[in-house]
């Protein structure tokens, strides 16, 4: 299919939202077990998961965690599967999942709603420094 590490979890995300570009900054820092790998959901190679995937291209607004050949969780889901991924304290975050998903769906979805009015956006996606670059997908 696409010339992607089968081995890595890759994490789909909106490429000029300042909320989601902080919570990239705070995944790859985190990120002790080197498991992740990072897509702007807006790049060809975003685009060409998604329809690989299944996922309407023009009308999402989730974080997308796709792990090649085995599943891909979205929106509040794809959350609690990274701080999984991320071990450690973040595993706590997890908890939440005890709840129905539509209920935290209806959560993640008010804050996705509302996340250019909050937290700014940018005219761009985001420029990786030398030191991350190996982490983003092109």
């Amino acid at each position: 299919m696409l010339d992607i590490p089968k081995n890595k979890k890759i994490i789909l995300f909106d490429g000029v939202c300042n909320l989601c570009d902080a919570a990239v900054q705070f995944v790859i820092k985190h990120d002790k077990k080197d498991i992740f790998r990072f897509v702007a959901l807006q790049s060809d190679l975003g685009q060409d998961i998604l329809k690989h995937i299944g996922i309407d291209t023009k009308n999402i607004d989730s974080i997308i965690l796709y792990q090649p050949g085995i599943a891909y969780y979205y929106k509040s889901e794809a959350v609690f599967e990274i701080a999984k991924g991320l071990g450690g304290i973040y595993n706590l975050g997890t908890i939440f999942s005890i709840f129905p998903t539509s209920l935290t769906n209806h959560i993640y979805d008010y804050i996705a709603k509302n996340r250019y009015k909050w937290y700014g956006k940018k005219d761009a996606c985001l420029i990786p420094t030398e030191e991350i670059r190996s982490k983003f997908l092109e």
